[in-house]
């Protein structure tokens, strides 16, 4: 890690001279602000990051971050990402993606990179459509949505994008929201410091084709009763002055008044590193009983994948010697065609 007083970066040093080219009051200029800033702040050289992306209104970032970068096609950022860690694992390699671009076409690469624990970092921008193309129906998208692609209400259930990263096994997962620079700066910091894979969902408002999608944890007179912020060996409370908790009924979580008959005591701890914690807030998503929760949902340390390639290719090369291209493609089953 190189010493942050001898960079002193600014969020100008990740600012490029392309215009940024989203509608106003598009989420995304929230988004790449507090990344700006962020990376600004990591004690890290500009020429230490790497930003991918597939495409879709999230997938322009590239141009704007004065950083490594490549803008990709549909789906594809996490392999791509993957190709790059593993040439160069000094980078600090990041995935800008969508709801669409990401868990759609881009979902199995997805699932198998938080498998596998590439050491990327993944931010998905979710605003539970697709923008770009005009406004139709995204893998997030709520039961009866309608849109243009689903003019009568959708009839498919919604992905859940952190319970299916918990699902695949990935090792951090957070989520945060556009219009909370602050607590999203925090979330990306995190992420920087995790050795492995990290997913961070970021709820992204569509002024266009979506607009309002999260008003109940926006709107100032209802945000505190539908979002939960998660700390760490924290009781999970929320609502106006902190009125109520979740509390566990055996093993189904229920959101409860603290008071006359439930105290403090009585509500759940959150713990980062509790896999059965981490699924139980996962399922509050798309539950209206249920606060959003907001935070690390999970952090655990767990080897990565570009450790285990470092580690077989020292041993292969202590066991083998180095090898040479020509004694690698004369090597195994060969043929000679007449």
């Amino acid at each position: 890690m190189i010493d942050i007083q001898s960079l002193d970066l600014t969020k100008k040093d990740f600012v490029t001279e392309n215009e940024v080219r989203w509608c106003p009051g598009c989420g995304d200029y929230g988004i790449l602000s507090s990344i700006q800033k962020t990376f600004a702040s990591l004690g890290e050289k500009k020429e230490n990051f790497a930003v991918i992306s597939g495409i879709g209104c999230s997938s322009r970032f590239p141009y704007y971050m004065d950083t490594y970068g490549i803008h990709g096609i549909h789906g594809r950022a996490i392999p791509i990402a993957t190709g790059v860690k593993l040439a160069n694992p000094a980078l600090s390699v990041w995935v800008i993606t969508g709801d669409g671009d990401g868990i759609s076409i881009g979902g199995n690469h997805f699932i198998h990179a938080m498998r596998r624990n590439v050491d990327v970092n993944v931010v998905l921008f979710n605003n539970r459509i697709y923008g770009l193309t005009k406004g139709q129906l995204s893998p997030t998208s709520e039961l009866g949505k309608i849109t243009k692609s689903s003019p009568f209400g959708s009839i498919d259930a919604p992905f859940n994008p952190a319970t299916l990263a918990l699902g695949a096994g990935a090792p951090f997962v957070a989520r945060s929201l556009d219009r909370n620079m602050k607590h999203m700066s925090e979330m990306i910091r995190r992420a920087y410091q995790h050795f492995g894979a990290t997913f961070i969902e970021v709820y992204q408002n569509c002024v266009i084709f979506n607009d309002g999608a999260f008003n109940n944890i926006t709107d100032k007179e209802t945000k505190d009763d539908f979002s939960l912020m998660l700390e760490h060996k924290k009781p999970m409370i929320f609502g106006k002055e902190s009125s109520k908790g979740i509390h566990l009924d055996g093993n189904i979580p229920r959101a409860v008044e603290i008071g006359k008959d439930y105290s403090i005591d009585d509500i759940l701890v959150h713990d980062e590193t509790d896999s059965v914690i981490s699924l139980i807030l996962g399922e509050f998503t798309y539950r209206p009983d249920m606060p959003t929760p907001f935070g690390v949902i999970r952090a655990v340390d767990t080897k990565p994948y570009c450790k285990y390639m470092l580690d077989q290719i020292a041993e292969v090369k202590q066991k083998q010697g180095e090898g040479t291209l020509e004694t690698l493609l004369s090597s195994g089953d060969t043929w000679e065609i007449k």
